[in-house]
């Protein structure tokens, strides 16, 4: 069991909350006694995530859906603005929505899909989000990266990242996955004398959605071969609601978990000079710093 601060009167937000381990998440943080905003792209998906909650923890949970697709910064804006009308502080800010396309695609305002929903859908959303977390007095930013980080690079050229010639999809992801982990460190870093922490974390080989096989090959091969192997969202969920509720990390910032425990990165990930580098690609990429 997972000892953790009250959390009646706390508001916490889940990206990616409509199944798997946000789905858990948001379930587990409504059952604490928090105020809990699920944030997913498929209204259908997002009505049965809400009843669910309710069902596991009554039908008066203080519990919201809203629908946004959040490879779109375009949208990332205009949950940011919905939340600012509608909350007065945020406690909790879970960053799960993740995706693995499995084959190469541009979102509208032309960005790679993993690139913009894993890293600058995360990265847009908790810094226009600041002011919330600000206003809560001590807050959590959480956010779910992978241990695929260990094979990942950035690359600073936004054409290169564009271009169907030079993509793999398994690169893609963990280049984006070593993004979160580098945006988490720097985010520590910029908030180190606020009431804010950030930490990252490797959830564990997660039977969800994001590991079914698509439409590639390989990785219909090698969900089979993995699919022995890996946990349910109830376990995944565990450090993710480790970070965001126990005591025993309220102080602890700029740190990537694994099985609710400290975790080796790779040398890339504790790179200042990478992580303020990603910094200004992510500032210049969505307007936003």
């Amino acid at each position: 069991m997972i000892s953790s601060l009250p959390l009646s009167g706390k508001t916490a937000l889940v990206t990616g909350a409509t199944s798997g381990i946000g789905l858990v998440t948001a379930r587990e943080l409504a059952r604490q006694g928090a105020r809990v905003v699920l944030v997913g792209r498929d209204p259908d998906k997002a009505a049965r995530a809400l009843a669910a909650v309710q069902l596991a923890v009554g039908p008066e949970a203080p519990v919201a859906v809203k629908c946004y697709d959040l490879s779109l910064l375009r949208n990332v804006r205009a949950l940011a603005r919905e939340l600012e009308n509608e909350l007065s502080q945020l406690d909790i800010l879970i960053n799960n929505a993740g995706i693995m396309p499995g084959r190469f695609a541009l979102t509208e305002e032309g960005h790679e899909l993993s690139w913009a929903t894993n890293h600058l859908a995360p990265y847009a959303l908790t810094n226009l989000l600041l002011p919330l977390l600000d206003a809560a007095g001590q807050a959590r930013v959480v956010t779910v990266a992978s241990v695929a980080h260990w094979v990942g690079e950035i690359e600073p050229d936004r054409n290169v990242r564009n271009s169907p010639d030079k993509y793999s999809w398994l690169t893609a992801y963990a280049d984006s996955k070593l993004a979160n982990i580098l945006f988490t460190n720097e985010l520590a870093h910029r908030l180190d004398l606020t009431g804010i922490t950030a930490n990252c974390l490797h959830p564990g080989l997660v039977d969800t959605g994001l590991m079914r096989p698509g439409t590639s090959p390989v990785m219909k091969a090698l969900w089979w071969a993995a699919r022995p192997l890996m946990i349910s969202p109830e376990r995944g969920a565990l450090t993710t609601l480790y970070l965001a509720t126990s005591p025993e990390v309220a102080r602890v910032s700029g740190r990537y978990f694994a099985g609710a425990r400290p975790a080796r990165t790779s040398e890339r990930a504790q790179s200042r000079t990478e992580a303020s580098r990603l910094w200004r690609i992510s500032a210049e990429e969505t307007g936003i710093e």
